[in-house]
């Protein structure tokens, strides 16, 4: 059975968001600068071209996704206060393909007026250090999972036998894409994690939550505190890394839709965050929605918007950055799906890329200019339509043609439905904070 045509959503710019002159911000951003190298940083620089906003990348290395096709590149690593002052110094705002800035450099710019720093590092820091975003979300009375800060074993085994059994894991800081998250019963099995502590660490726990499905809200917010939200769109996962999201998300009504966008401006309004803001969220069985992670830039979630929204998220984040009007949201198609392209043994997309695009001229094609390896993020697909099943049928057998090549473009589709959830599997492999699969 199809599921049903979905409502027609009118626009959601909030009331102050009527157009004004650009430049009317006294401090007008002319130029920015963006921290890492990766995908999100690469995508950011056709938006910036239409917008004539000069953009300067700061990449570890040449080869870098970003740094591959940016006219204007730095050399240096994230972590290293000169690397990143010196593109503060050349630029009206920073912003952000990663989170991983350390706070003291961003302080130490943000005191010296080298820049303005975009989402500020007041508002980072919350998608840089999960306990901080627990504690400050749940005192701001947001909806979250139960939730425990433990220093040791016995305070693990107390908090787990308080969310009932077992409850998952995570560590603070740097994880992504499954990394840094395990799903425990015992101390015993998070036992290296505590060990490594130290005199001042700590871990987050959560109760497991039993949800419906995964559901992804985005804001952009200026500033003046202006803003935009996008449709909230339904995600599912594959070994723990987003493979398919749906725009907007199946059976959410033009109401619930509202509610959870509204959930999105807030949390905005009170980090104070500039950019865009994507707010993960667990669906549970009785229909409510609990926050599970934060983002402070352009997210896989909404990478649909590149090709199936009047303004796509990359060039809104830098609308938001620069202090310009923001652009419609609004989706230009019923649906809209967008997978991912999950690295697999063959080395070589083009061969694959080419056969997609003549199979089906309807897909949109966007790779990544990385190496490739399993599992990795090395680009996506969008189909947009009137039709939900088609479009997801054409958008996966262009996914298995780019990766798998023509003897797997007809095998059968194994993601879950429009209306499923999938339980998460963590990963436990080691962290590599600078990897650009961290910028999901």
């Amino acid at each position: 059975m199809r599921p049903p045509r979905p409502p027609r959503l009118a626009s959601v710019t909030s009331p102050d968001t009527a157009p004004v002159p650009v430049n009317a911000d006294p401090a007008c951003v002319r130029s920015i600068g963006v921290v890492g190298g990766g995908q999100l940083a690469r995508m950011m620089i056709p938006a910036a071209i239409e917008l004539d906003l000069p953009l300067v990348v700061l990449a570890t290395a040449e080869t870098e996704s970003a740094a591959r096709v940016s006219a204007d590149t730095l050399l240096g690593r994230h972590d290293d206060p000169a690397a990143v002052r010196a593109l503060a110094e050349r630029c009206d705002a920073l912003t952000f393909d990663h989170e991983h800035v350390p706070q003291e450099i961003l302080h130490g710019i943000e005191d010296d007026a080298l820049s303005a720093v975009r989402p500020g590092s007041a508002a980072l820091v919350h998608a840089q250090d999960k306990l901080v975003m627990r504690d400050r979300l749940t005192r701001l009375g947001h909806p979250c999972p139960r939730w425990w800060e433990v220093r040791d074993a016995a305070e693990l085994d107390a908090a787990i036998a308080a969310a009932g059994g077992r409850a998952v894991v995570k560590t603070p800081r740097g994880g992504y894409d499954g990394h840094g998250v395990r799903i425990v019963e015992t101390a015993a099995d998070a036992s290296d994690w505590i060990a490594d502590l130290g005199a001042d660490g700590a871990l987050l726990v959560e109760e497991l939550v039993d949800f419906r499905r995964e559901l992804s809200a985005q804001v952009a917010r200026r500033p003046d505190g202006a803003s935009a939200a996008y449709p909230v769109v339904q995600s599912t996962q594959r070994d723990s890394i987003c493979f398919e999201v749906i725009a907007p998300a199946p059976g959410l009504d033009e109401e619930r839709q509202q509610e959870i966008q509204g959930l999105a401006r807030a949390i905005a309004e009170d980090l104070g965050v500039v950019g865009m803001l994507a707010v993960e969220l667990f669906e549970t069985a009785d229909g409510r929605v609990l926050v599970n992670e934060l983002a402070m830039r352009p997210h896989n979630t909404g990478h649909w918007s590149m090709d199936g929204a009047v303004t796509g998220q990359f060039e809104q984040h830098l609308r938001a950055v620069a202090s310009r009007a923001l652009g419609d949201p609004s989706p230009k198609a019923p649906w809209t799906v967008m997978v991912n392209l999950l690295g697999g043994a063959s080395e070589d997309l083009a061969a694959g890329a080419a056969a997609a695009m003549e199979a089906d001229a309807g897909v949109k094609v966007h790779l990544y200019g990385k190496s490739v390896r399993p599992g990795r993020k090395v680009g996506h697909v969008t189909v947009a339509g009137d039709d939900l099943e088609d479009v997801r049928a054409r958008a996966h057998r262009a996914e298995r043609l780019i990766i798998g090549g023509a003897d797997a473009a007809g095998a059968p589709d194994e993601t879950a439905g429009p209306e499923s959830g999938t339980a998460p599997r963590p990963r436990t492999a080691p962290q590599d904070p600078t990897d650009p699969r961290s910028a999901a």
